[in-house]
């Protein structure tokens, strides 16, 4: 029997493509409501007194939002924009709408996952059940050869079991049909001001990305034409020299693309022109995306603490004012391979994994500063911020994640040589 009408809480999975919940939503329901909130804790400082969504991100985040609206529009309906949080203001959407569910993607990190559970709480109370969907993943945890509680820590392993046993799904059609609850007024997309950003988006320098679903499929698309840049012979990565960078994950970050269609349409190219080096590389950050997830699943904050960081406290490492800290971020270290790409990250929210890898080595073995204060540091600057990544990766280089036993986690004597010769061969800034 079908509910009268269905809430479809929209968050990290701002499309249309392969969104099971949308689908589930069409298929159990006479119409729907989808939502969106611009909770304002994502745009406050946090207690490390860095933001919690950086000035790329939001300004990605709006024109994510933005092209989710006008696929609704097109479909002759919108998507109602609140400003505000959930814990606020869902009681009243289900009540002045008649809403009988609330369907959403459930999220992996502890104060998203908290966000779910104080939602779960408010909603029985009014005996309205709260529906949870996982479409973050490239495997279900339903079809992993084992149950999340057993995953291997060791990130190969995972691999391995999981490509040989598991199956990745087709992806979902996108609704060309959908009854829309009347609506008078959908609300209005936020500006970076109204987030509390100074900066207009005039100011920007040329972007690197621009956020929505139709721009990720393009970008998608485009990436695997015959000619470009995937197709070619991968250049010897030499921390200067990057080499090939797939660029997707801002919209898989924030689930304008589905890691199951970036599957899929790389099989498709395979199977055109054969598969390289560059195609593996792709496949296996999402598996790496994947990885994360589910350890953060198992484990929670455990996932990337040491006995050391559970005795002394967490955060207590953190350290804004440090002086080589400041340097750091500013990408005025002195050394010009650090800076470049610091100042990159810095002017456009994004810098490859090689970049990643080499300012993350800098600052904890070389500068001897905490780890957790450079994760704090990409959580505001990344546009393509996911928790369960960032701070996954960022243990690993530090050597507290659960996978030491596996080079493919983060070979640090290797980082380390390739790092001093870098910073060896280049001139520090007097």
């Amino acid at each position: 029997m079908k509910s009268k009408r269905i809430l479809v809480w929209f968050r990290n999975d701002l499309r249309l493509h392969d969104n099971e919940m949308l689908v589930e939503a069409l298929a159990k329901s006479e119409s729907i409501l989808p939502v969106y909130f611009f909770d304002p804790q994502y745009f406050q400082k946090t207690r490390f007194e860095t933001l919690k969504t950086g000035v790329h991100r939001a300004k990605f985040l709006l024109e994510s939002v933005a092209a989710l609206r006008l696929s609704f529009q097109k479909l002759g309906g919108d998507i109602l924009l609140v400003h505000g949080s959930p814990e606020d203001f869902m009681t009243k959407l289900v009540t002045d709408f008649d809403i009988s569910e609330v369907y959403h993607h459930r999220e992996v990190a502890p104060e998203e996952t908290l966000i779910s559970t104080k939602m779960e709480d408010l909603l029985w109370k009014q005996k309205i059940n709260l529906k949870h969907f996982i479409g973050h993943t490239l495997y279900n945890k339903e079809d992993l050869p084992f149950p999340i509680k057993d995953i291997p820590d060791v990130f190969a392993q995972f691999k391995k079991k999981t490509e040989r046993d598991a199956m990745v799904k087709s992806c979902f059609l996108s609704p060309e049909e959908i009854s829309f609850v009347e609506n008078e007024d959908w609300g209005n997309l936020p500006t970076l001001a109204d987030l509390g950003f100074e900066a207009d988006q005039e100011d920007f320098p040329a972007e690197l990305f621009k956020g929505g679903e139709a721009a990720g499929l393009a970008h998608l698309k485009e990436l695997l034409l015959e000619g470009s840049e995937i197709h070619q012979k991968p250049v010897k990565n030499a921390g200067d020299k990057p080499g090939f960078s797939s660029r997707l994950s801002g919209w898989l970050s924030l689930g304008c693309l589905s890691p199951r269609k970036v599957y899929w349409m790389l099989k498709e190219a395979e199977a055109e022109f054969g598969g390289n080096a560059n195609f593996n590389q792709i496949l296996l950050g999402l598996l790496w995306r994947d990885y994360f997830r589910f350890m953060f699943k198992k484990h929670g904050i455990a996932f990337f603490q040491d006995p050391e960081d559970v005795e002394k406290g967490f955060f207590d490492a953190i350290d804004n004012e440090h002086p080589d800290l400041l340097k750091w971020k500013n990408g005025n270290t002195g050394h010009l391979i650090i800076d470049r790409y610091m100042q990159e990250l810095n002017a456009h929210g994004f810098i490859p994994h090689t970049g990643r890898l080499l300012v993350s080595t800098f600052l904890i073995h070389i500068l001897k500063i905490h780890w957790t204060n450079g994760a704090v540091y990409f959580e505001e600057k990344l546009i393509d911020y996911a928790p369960a990544s960032n701070w996954g990766n960022w243990a690993n280089v530090a050597g507290v994640g659960k996978d030491l036993k596996s080079k493919n986690t983060f070979d640090l004597e290797k980082q380390i040589k390739l790092l001093e010769t870098l910073v060896s061969d280049t001139p520090t800034i007097a």
